[in-house]
């Protein structure tokens, strides 16, 4: 999915169960002072926080040995690879509805009034969702934004002089699967990033704002005994949290 491009994965190593809880430990300010011939100490303060291991997702189809004997492609690998795809886009609505845990600082466009996005203030738009970032300092030690559009954008987006595509982008490195940057963000495109109640969320931050962690994925085949036919299921067990809310920002916006 687009979304893993965009989280990191920290914790993932400390699951073991599904319905696990992984205590995440955070870290407090430091607070820098004036020297004056003595020192004070701050009591340190590391909050923590937790990450739920509670989605779970699943598939599973049969086929009769006549379908798959009459047919002339692999049909169990194909169906397969079309349970990944459906599986990739429900992680990847999972992590976009995240966009509720950005702080009003870092929203551009409000319920109320979205920003009517065109090919003349996509990159004022963008240029201000960089901004929100960099001002609440989560562009910091070599993190490289990101972005997340639809197709209904990108065809906005491509007009937009300001816009380097991918194939232009010369040695600057982009994030695996960007189609390019703008106003410092890699860009990446979601067919699942669809509109509600005419506005579309587009969710902007580092890979240090949320932290996503999955389960070992199950996938298993066998035979049914009351018929000529194979099933294959499998199981899917993830969870995210938004542990750095100042790392992610938001365009409350719509395309006419």
């Amino acid at each position: 999915g687009v979304m893993m491009q965009c989280v990191n994965r920290d914790y993932e190593g400390d699951i073991k169960n599904s319905g696990d809880t992984v205590h995440i430990r955070t870290f407090g300010n430091v607070t820098v002072k004036t020297y004056a011939g003595s020192v004070t100490y701050d009591d340190l303060t590391s909050p923590t926080q937790q990450l739920l291991i509670d989605q779970k997702k699943y598939f599973a189809f049969k086929v009769d040995d006549v379908t798959k004997a009459q047919s002339n492609i692999n049909i169990m690998s194909g169906y397969l690879e079309r349970a990944k795809v459906a599986i990739d886009l429900a992680k990847d609505s999972f992590l976009l509805a995240k966009h509720v845990d950005v702080p009003a600082n870092n929203v551009i466009g409000t319920e109320s009034s979205p920003v009517v996005l065109t090919k003349d203030n996509i990159y004022t738009c963008f240029v201000n969702v960089s901004k929100a970032l960099k001002k609440s300092n989560a562009v910091m030690k070599g993190q490289k934004p990101w972005i997340i559009i639809n197709p209904d954008i990108e065809a906005l987006l491509i007009q937009a002089p300001e816009f380097i595509h991918a194939t232009k982008s010369g040695d600057e490195t982009l994030r695996e699967g960007s189609i390019g940057r703008i106003a410092g963000l890699d860009v990446l495109v979601c067919t699942n990033l669809e509109a509600t109640d005419g506005k579309i969320y587009v969710m902007a931050g580092t890979n240090n704002a949320i932290t996503f962690a999955s389960q070992v994925v199950e996938v298993e085949s066998l035979r049914l005994q009351d018929s000529f036919e194979t099933a294959v299921r499998g199981l899917y067990v993830y969870g995210a949290k938004t542990v750095i809310p100042n790392a992610l920002a938001k365009l409350i916006c719509s395309v006419s």
